[in-house]
């Protein structure tokens, strides 16, 4: 094979924002992929009409690196109402932003699973968040968010019928043991901007990356796993099919257990798990959700189901609807009764309707999810420049578990290795 300037291992959002960052700087880059899709953890399947991303997943337009590195009119976006509907068995009610959504006033105004004083402290939290610098949030987060939310005086009826689930489905920890830094950051998002999906489905984001990479010059090669990686002071290098690529650099762009054993750098490799159930009702469904994510107030069998029809109508066919349903943590029950749980809890939030032919069509049992982020957790996460020689690391597990991490991360490998060589 050819040697290369830069050769990135792996095209996700932090290989590909890398790759494409370097080509523009005039270098020669190879991408080596080991599968036959790019995207990582950031991808979509198509079927039958349908479409179903890896878990559920969505876009803050908010985040400062999304607006630096995509072309969102290009990604023809889909809007989430903000808020939520809070549902328990035979009920269901309306929790919205009022500045983001001023026709759910009096919905919201009425919600008795938090109380008034739970709404007057989130207007005072956003007020307080509305001019924070994004970069320091992040790095002030010294308690939990549970702690946080206690601190700032919420009720216990807010923090578990609101905040356990809905941040539970952002973080995967309806504990709220994640640090208040991530949650305050995500909460400043959601105020700023909107929170979306491509019609296409979140693989849209990847593709798009992957095309402008490729416009740029970058070789992304598919279905070609990297063996290992050999930084030198003057170099790097990597073996592909049992041969040696050589490089002036390396961008180690994998998943966090590839990244280990490639590198030998800690790096974050025990992560959160998730299941995701994908439902078409051929028929159609009407829920009434009005394009808000469906929050289990009760406990998390599951903890949340979108549907994703309501929100863009481009995930099934013409006259069909697709929901998905996320279970926390690793599950051991089939899927089959996963998706019996789903429809049960369905028919408990919605007994004047008939769940029960909901056609359960795809299941993604993801293991590595997110990374736990604890307090404090940016210490030990690893550098950019940790491993040997001209070899560089790029991925969230550098900054924090997000799109956003991971797309600020790709640039932050680039402007180093332009800088060394």
């Amino acid at each position: 094979m050819d040697d290369a300037d830069v050769v990135v291992v792996g095209s996700g959002l932090a290989g590909l924002v890398a790759a494409r960052r370097l080509a523009a700087r005039g270098a020669d880059v190879t991408v080596f992929e080991r599968e036959h899709d790019v995207g990582g953890r950031v991808r979509s399947r198509r079927e039958d009409g349908y479409t179903f991303d890896r878990g559920f997943q969505v876009l803050f337009t908010a985040y400062p690196a999304v607006r630096r590195e995509l072309d969102l009119d290009a990604l023809d976006l889909r809007d989430f109402r903000p808020g939520a509907i809070i549902a328990r068995d035979g009920q269901r009610s309306v929790l919205a932003d009022p500045f983001g959504d001023p026709e759910a006033i009096v919905e919201s105004a009425l919600n008795r699973e938090v109380t008034l004083g739970d709404k007057v402290r989130t207007l005072a939290l956003r007020r307080d968040l509305s001019g924070a610098d994004p970069a320091t949030l992040i790095a002030d987060g010294d308690r939990t968010t549970r702690e946080y939310l206690r601190d700032r005086g919420f009720s216990d009826r807010f923090v578990e019928h609101f905040a356990a689930p809905f941040y539970g489905g952002i973080t995967l920890d309806r504990s709220l043991s994640t640090s208040c830094g991530v949650f305050e950051y995500t909460f400043a998002m959601l105020s700023r901007g909107r929170t979306v999906v491509p019609a296409d489905g979140m693989g849209a984001i990847t593709a798009q990356l992957a095309e402008r990479a490729e416009s740029a010059g970058v070789d992304v090669v598919r279905d070609t796993p990297v063996e290992s990686v050999d930084g030198r002071r003057d170099g790097a290098s990597v073996s592909v099919d049992g041969e040696t690529v050589s490089a002036d650099a390396v961008v180690v762009a994998t998943d966090p257990v590839a990244a280990h054993a490639l590198t030998d750098v800690h790096v974050p490799t025990e992560g959160k798990a998730c299941v995701t159930l994908w439902f078409a009702a051929p028929d159609g469904l009407d829920l009434g959700t009005k394009g808000r994510i469906l929050l289990n107030a009760d406990d998390d069998r599951p903890n949340q189901v979108v549907h994703h029809t309501e929100v863009a109508p481009e995930y099934a066919p013409d006259g069909a609807d697709v929901l998905s349903a996320t279970f926390l943590g690793e599950q051991d029950a089939s899927d089959d009764a996963l998706a019996d749980e789903v429809r049960s809890t369905l028919s408990s939030w919605y007994p004047e309707r008939h769940v029960e032919g909901l056609e359960c069509r795809h299941v993604d049992r993801i293991s590595f999810a997110q990374f736990a982020q604890p307090p404090g957790f940016q210490a030990d996460l690893p550098g950019v420049r940790d491993p040997d020689g001209r070899v560089y690391l790029a991925g969230d597990y550098t900054r924090w578990s997000s799109i956003q991490g991971a797309l600020e991360s790709g640039r932050v490998a680039a402007e180093a290795v332009a800088a060394d060589t």
